[in-house]
C-alpha cells in the first residue's frame, strides 16, 4: 500500500469512527442517570462534533473524501451497541451510564492518537495546521480528563456492594 492510500484509509477510518462516536456521546448524554454526568456530556457532545468537522476539513486540505457508506455502517454498529449485555433486558441498566462512558473515554483517545499521528506530518505537510492539530491533542486530553473525572463519580453507585444486603446475608 502506498503511503498516500494509508494516509486516505486511516483517516476515512477515524471520520467514520467518530461518526459513531458522536452518536454515542448524544446518546448518552441523554439517556445518563446522573445529571451533573449528563451536562458535561452534553458540553462534550458539542466539542466532540467541533473536532468532527475539523478532521473532516483536514481531509479535505488533504483532498480525501468521505466514504458515506462507511461512515452508514459505523452508525449501525452503534445501534446494536445498545444490545449490550447488562443485566436487564427492556429497561436501562446503571451498568449502562459507566460502560458508555468507559467506551467514550476509549474513542476520545483513539481521536487523540489519530491527532498525534497527524502532528507528525504537520512540520512536513502544509495542509496540516501544527498549532490547529496542538490545540485538538491539549483539547483530546482535557475530554478525557473530565470524562475520567465523571467515570469516577459514577463508579461507586453503580458497583460498590449494597453494604446493607451484605451485612443481612452475613447475619443469616
Amino acid at each position: 500500500m502506498r503511503r498516500e492510500d494509508a494516509l486516505r484509509h486511516y483517516l476515512r477510518n477515524h471520520y467514520a469512527a467518530s461518526r459513531g462516536g458522536l452518536d454515542l456521546f448524544r446518546r448518552a448524554a441523554g439517556s445518563q442517570r446522573d445529571p451533573t454526568v449528563r451536562e458535561e456530556l452534553s458540553r462534550l457532545s458539542s466539542e466532540v462534533a467541533e473536532d468532527r468537522s475539523a478532521l473532516l476539513a483536514m481531509m479535505v486540505a488533504l483532498g480525501i473524501d468521505r466514504r458515506p457508506g462507511q461512515e452508514w455502517v459505523v452508525a449501525l454498529g452503534e445501534r446494536l451497541g445498545r444490545l449490550k449485555p447488562n443485566g436487564t433486558l427492556l429497561t436501562r441498566s446503571p451498568l449502562s451510564d459507566l460502560l458508555e462512558l468507559e467506551a467514550l473515554i476509549a474513542g476520545v483517545e483513539a481521536k487523540k492518537r489519530a491527532w498525534l499521528s497527524l502532528r507528525c506530518l504537520a512540520d512536513g505537510d502544509e495542509a496540516l495546521d501544527a498549532s490547529a492539530l496542538d490545540h485538538l491533542i491539549r483539547r483530546a486530553e482535557d475530554q478525557s480528563a473530565r470524562m475520567e473525572q465523571q467515570r469516577q463519580r459514577l463508579v461507586p453507585g453503580i458497583l460498590e456492594p449494597d453494604r446493607t444486603s451484605e451485612d443481612r446475608q452475613r447475619a443469616s
